[in-house]
Formats: structure tokens, C-alpha cells, sequence
């Protein structure tokens, strides 16, 4: 068990709290001594974790993408066809329906239609054609199921394993557990083209967890005939203000203040460290997201469009030994099709291109055989029509409700199953009743494939031991390879 105890409240900490990973990037320049300890050898662990050396099982996987397609992708209309739905079409559902969280009406019939792919003869609609087309390479989990089907909620779970805000995010918790593979680069970035969106910076907090492991934030904002500019996505990346000579004697100072405190107080530490990577970023953080270094046949697979940008980044993070790349799909809730399902055309268009290029490139560079690749959502859809949501002129409107007791996911990369199908929803995708799965074994899964136990990561706080999937989770072995 990994664990550091609680403290009252000090001066330090507070300076700790607020330097909140990467914020503290003004400061930065005071840390220049870093950079020379670390120029003859680019590779160099910068942040070890907790677990180095001593991960509980042999890891299948060294690095995590995961891609968030923010507002609840409707898996009848994308990943699970339901031929009952179809049938019934424009009736009320046989038996007794599950009430949404607004009124639902008949059931309606998905306007797109499906296709198998692949030796696996895995199920994608006309939505979904590229990633259908890397079928072979990915598990479909038709099981998930959550507690509390909103956005704020259900997001918040996904990525910090609680329903509320005030946890570490799951890529803290393995930037706290196996630290970074480059020391000029932090071990969690965030890619998200715009906020605000459902959740907003609590999804890439450390919490309580020390500083150094909080997500850093890059807007990843694509625009059609210009090249990516680091310094704009990493507002404080540079630091123009300070010369030389006023950052070596603040670099001195700093020094001083450090030999007056030789108390392992290991939030201050944290602090300093997020301020020293942070120093380091300016050299090698333009180098990464310049993506115009890519061949152009690279670049033509991926496409134009904020997820394709945003893929693309992260291919380039993780090559670079980032731990874990977090990308959102975009500003707001781009899936959240209350009045018309047809609105899930424009997101999943600029996704499918996007995330598929992003399989075939880590297949290629060599990368996926080690990169465990997640695409979620934070629920699916009802298949009956929303009711609640009337056009202006009064009639009823082509749109899906919130559904959380049953919708999909997708799994590639290190250590999954390829081809495979895992769980089920009932005949009008409502329920998953086969082989349901939580969030919390998800994140368990994750957690074991990096070669963790998710129950012995812990950290001490509030009196108890907290983790990421607080007192449940279980293992989805059937998934693994």
C-alpha cells in the first residue's frame, strides 16, 4: 500500500494547491538549473511514480489514450443494431420501458444503417465507417451501465471514478503511480479544443494528490490553412518578461528558501517539480505539436478537424514517453442530441476519420502493441423518441434522451482481445444484461493492463485510504488477451 498522510493546512501547501500542476509557469524560469541536468539525456524518468520498479503484475500496456466523445453517443444509432427496435418502430415498447430522465415517446428506428466489418463481423453504422474498417484491432463492450445518467455526473466517474468533484482524475492517478518517461514533458496532457464542456478542469485534477500529476491543458484548435502554434495552446508556456540575469538571481533565491526548508515537505516538492518541467516544456513542448514535421501521407490519413488534430498530438505525446493523453471531442456536448439524432452526423464525422487514423498510425510506428486505447462516452440513448423536446410548431422532434443502464464503448492496443464483442443489451438497448460493466472495472481493467493493482494504489486522506474505483471494481480478464 502507497500512501502519504494528511496535513493540516500550511503556507506551503497552499502554494502547492495554487501552483496546480502547470500554473505556476511564470515561476518556471527560476528553475533553469533543470534543464542542464537533464539536456544529455532527453529521455530521462523526470517525475518517477510510486510504483516504479515495483508494479504488482507484468504490464501489458506502458501508456494510455483515451478518447472522450462528450454527450452520449447513441449506440443503437453507432456500435449495437437492434432489429426489435426496427420492428417496432413507431410503437410503444412490448411490455414494460424504462423511464427516461424526461418523457419518451414510441420507439424509433435508427435513420442509419449497419454494416459488419471486419473477420469479426463486428457491427458499425454508416457513421462509423473508418473505425469499422479497424474492426479486427478493437473490443466492443455493448455492457456499460452507470449510476446517475447526466453529464456532469457520469463524466466526473468516467474520469475521476466518483460521481462528485474533489477526486484525483484516473490520469493522475497513473502519472502518481508510474510517473513520466521524459523529463522535458509532464506525464498527463489534456487535448480539448474548447471549454467549456460538461465537467470542465476538475476531469484533469490531481485533488489531493500532489500537484506535479495534474493534467496539463492544450487547446488543440484546428485551423484550416495554419500551422498548430504551441505557444498560443500553452498560453504560459514562454516566459518573455524575465531576462536572464533576473531569472539567475531568482534562480538563487529559490535556492536559498529550499536549503532553509530540508523538511521532506512533499507538496512543496511537488510544486517545485511541476515548476521544473514546466521550465523544461519550452524546449521540447513546440517540437511535439508541431505535427507539419509529419509525412504528408500521414497527415492526408488523419484529415482536417479539431479530433483529427487532437489524435495526431497524441500519437506524438505518448511516442515521446507522456503516460497518458486524455482527448475530448469537443466544446460542450457535441453528442447531446435531445431534438434530433441526426445531430450525431457533424461529431461522428470528424471522429471516425480521427480515431481510426490514430489505430492504424500507432500500428505502424509500433506503438499500439503497448498503447491501450479507450473510446468512451459518458452514456448512450434511449431508443424510443424524446418527447420533451418539442420542435417550435409543437410536434414531436427526431431526437433520443439520456440512457446510462446500457450503451457501448470500444477498447484497442495493449493486451485486448481484437475482434471480440464482450456483453450485451437487451433487444431494444435499453439494459446491458449480459456481462454488464461499471466505469470502476473499466478503470480497473486500465489500471491492470499498466501492471497495477487497483486496490493497493492508494493515498491517504480524510482519515481513509482513497483510490480510483473507492471500494468496488473487478477485473474484466475476459477481455484481455
Amino acid at each position: 500500500m502507497f500512501s502519504n498522510h494528511d496535513k493540516p493546512a500550511t503556507r506551503r501547501e497552499a502554494l502547492s494547491r495554487l501552483g496546480g500542476g502547470f500554473g505556476l509557469t511564470a515561476l518556471a524560469a527560476m528553475t533553469q538549473n533543470a534543464m542542464a541536468q537533464t539536456a544529455s539525456d532527453p529521455k530521462a524518468v523526470g517525475v518517477p511514480g510510486v510504483l516504479t520498479g515495483k508494479l504488482h503484475f507484468k504490464p501489458r500496456a506502458k501508456r494510455v489514450i483515451f478518447l472522450f466523445m462528450n454527450g452520449g453517443v447513441s449506440h443503437i444509432d453507432s456500435f449495437d443494431p437492434k432489429p426489435m427496435v426496427d420492428k417496432f418502430d413507431g410503437h410503444l415498447t412490448p411490455g414494460s420501458a424504462p423511464i427516461g430522465s424526461t418523457s419518451i415517446g414510441n420507439l424509433m428506428k435508427s435513420p442509419f444503417k449497419f454494416k459488419k466489418y471486419g473477420e469479426s463481423g463486428m457491427d458499425f453504422s454508416e457513421l462509423w465507417p473508418n473505425v469499422g474498417s479497424v474492426a479486427d484491432e478493437i473490443c466492443m463492450i455493448r455492457s456499460m451501465y452507470v449510476d446517475i445518467p447526466n453529464h456532469e455526473p457520469t463524466t466526473t466517474l468516467f474520469n475521476t471514478g466518483s460521481n462528485v468533484v474533489g477526486r484525483p482524475s484516473m490520469g493522475s492517478w497513473i502519472s502518481y503511480g508510474l510517473g513520466t518517461e521524459n523529463a522535458n514533458l509532464p506525464s498527463f496532457v489534456v487535448l480539448l479544443p474548447s471549454l467549456p464542456f460538461s465537467g470542465g478542469a476538475p476531469m484533469w485534477s490531481s485533488a489531493f494528490l500532489p500537484a506535479i500529476h495534474q493534467g496539463t491543458l492544450v487547446n488543440n484548435v484546428y485551423v484550416e490553412g495554419e500551422q498548430f502554434n504551441a505557444k498560443k495552446a500553452l498560453a504560459n508556456l514562454a516566459n518573455p518578461s524575465l531576462k536572464p540575469d533576473l531569472q539567475n538571481v531568482e534562480l538563487d533565491f529559490l535556492g536559498k528558501l529550499e536549503k532553509m526548508r530540508r523538511s521532506r515537505d512533499l507538496d512543496m516538492e511537488a510544486s517545485i517539480k511541476s515548476m521544473e518541467i514546466a521550465y523544461r516544456m519550452q524546449t521540447e513542448a513546440p517540437d511535439v505539436f508541431d505535427v507539419s514535421k509529419e509525412s504528408k501521407s500521414v497527415l492526408e490519413m488523419y484529415g482536417p478537424g479539431n479530433p483529427a488534430l487532437g489524435c495526431l498530438m497524441a500519437v506524438r505525446l505518448i511516442e515521446k514517453g507522456v503516460r497518458m493523453v486524455q482527448l475530448y471531442q469537443g466544446k460542450g456536448d457535441p453528442f447531446d442530441s435531445h431534438n434530433d439524432i441526426m445531430q450525431h452526423v457533424i461529431p461522428a464525422r470528424e471522429g471516425d476519420r480521427a480515431y481510426a487514423a490514430l489505430i492504424k498510425d500507432l500500428k505502424q510506428r509500433g506503438l499500439l502493441e503497448d498503447t491501450l486505447v479507450i473510446c468512451g462516452t459518458e452514456f448512450g440513448r434511449t431508443p424510443a423518441v424524446q418527447t420533451a423536446n418539442p420542435s417550435p410548431d409543437g410536434k414531436v422532434v427526431n431526437g433520443r434522451d439520456h440512457n446510462g443502464r446500457g450503451f457501448s464503448i470500444w477498447l484497442a492496443g495493449a493486451g485486448i482481445k481484437k475482434g471480440l464483442i464482450y456483453g450485451a443489451t437487451d433487444d431494444f438497448g435499453f439494459n446491458a444484461v449480459e456481462k454488464r460493466v461499471h466505469p470502476h472495472d473499466l478503470q480497473a481493467t486500465i489500471l491492470y493492463l499498466l501492471g497495477i493493482d487497483h486496490t493497493k494504489l492508494t493515498y491517504e486522506y480524510s482519515g481513509r485510504q482513497m483510490r480510483l474505483t473507492d471500494t468496488s471494481g473487478e477485473v474484466i480478464h475476459d477481455i484481455i488477451a
